[in-house]
């Protein structure tokens, strides 16, 4: 029982934001598990999950290996220097970069706070970047030109 309630505690932390030991208890009590916050405390800290800043004094559980986030400056500076040109058909965009800094726009593309993107590949000056929904890739886009001609 302990492995099934830590798989679901993982997916709970992935698929929503959890602040709290309370809320997180609340939440595996709604998906049939009896706990009490103790054992929730017990879990985080087998899990060795972290909290994550979310901005403005809020914080998220997240796995261990979730922590990697870019700073707004750091994701500002990488696209600013090196991102050329952006293009999208469906729910893939298209990043162009300077020769051979594919991988680190790509990095701090996976690593920056959209969840809307869930992934990408890095060629030496090209980027393909997934996006979900298809309905994001506009507004992603027009977030990263904002970035690439301030």
């Amino acid at each position: 029982m302990k492995s099934i309630r830590q798989k679901k505690i993982l997916n709970l932390i992935e698929n929503q934001v959890v602040s709290t030991q309370k809320e997180l208890a609340d939440f595996l009590i709604e998906a049939g598990f009896e706990v009490t916050q103790a054992t929730v405390s017990r879990d985080i800290k087998e899990l060795n999950l972290i909290k994550i800043s979310l901005g403005e004094n809020s914080y998220r559980y997240a796995a261990p290996q979730e922590a990697i986030v870019v700073s707004e400056k750091k994701f500002e500076f990488v696209l600013r220097e090196f991102v050329m040109d952006v293009d999208y058909s469906e729910n893939i965009v298209v990043v162009k970069t300077a020769p051979a800094n594919a991988n680190v726009v790509a990095y701090a593309l996976d690593n920056f706070t959209w969840k809307e993107v869930i992934g990408t590949v890095a060629g030496d000056d090209t980027i393909l970047l997934v996006v979900k929904p298809k309905e994001a890739v506009e507004q992603i886009v027009k977030r990263i030109r904002e970035y690439i001609e301030q």
